[in-house]
């Protein structure tokens, strides 16, 4: 039961937007103070249920798979993969944070001196302005870089190293959090409330 009680469940707002990932167990403790509703897939059609219907559900709706199931001394209830909440309308954000990781994936994976794309065992991270010259560990100072182009680079300006930037790095706009806490995985019944060409970018290992 505890492992099917941390099984994730993908949260919509009342807009029925995905705004977040949180356990079974939490989910079943907002459907318990009327907080949500169960959305589910059932007969081409998306249904939404109180938690004493959900239940009703499970009963006459049994899973094939055991382990889509919460038991009780006297019930057995179905997990729900999809709660679409009662008051909350807004889609919360988060700046993404400045890693060596999403570094990377801004500059996709490239040299921002010389074009080339390499493993990121084979990358750098290069402060445009060097610190000594007073240049800050931020968005707009920091590319990705060869080994290579930023042995050559050193300690200088591009400029003075004869370099150019491939382009002007910039801070990544605000995602929201749904983007930093599903990742790369998610369930197939969660496809239908997540639009691929807004969710689908890769923000970190």
């Amino acid at each position: 039961m505890e492992i099917a009680l941390d099984q994730p469940v993908l949260v919509l707002n009342r807009l029925w937007q995905a705004v977040n990932v949180i356990g079974a167990r939490r989910a079943f403790a907002l459907l318990a103070r009327g907080h949500a509703h169960v959305v589910h897939h059932h007969d081409d059609d998306f249904r939404m249920f109180s938690m004493m219907d959900w239940i009703d559900f499970s009963a006459s709706n049994p899973p094939v798979v055991a382990m889509e199931t919460v038991r009780t001394p006297t019930r057995t209830i179905r997990l729900p993969r999809v709660i679409l909440l009662t008051f909350f309308d807004k889609l919360p954000c988060k700046e993404l944070k400045l890693t060596r990781s999403n570094v990377f994936e801004r500059d996709k994976d490239t040299c921002q001196y010389c074009s080339k794309v390499l493993p990121r065992e084979q990358l750098n991270l290069d402060h445009v302005i060097p610190r000594d010259a007073g240049g800050k560990t931020t968005w707009e100072n920091i590319v990705c870089s060869c080994i290579r182009c930023n042995s050559r680079k050193a300690n200088r300006l591009p400029h003075a190293a004869h370099m150019r930037l491939i382009r002007k790095p910039v801070r990544p706009k605000w995602r929201p959090v749904i983007s930093l806490v599903l990742g790369k995985q998610h369930h197939e019944v969660w496809k239908d409330f997540l639009d691929v060409a807004y969710w689908n970018v890769e923000l970190e290992d």
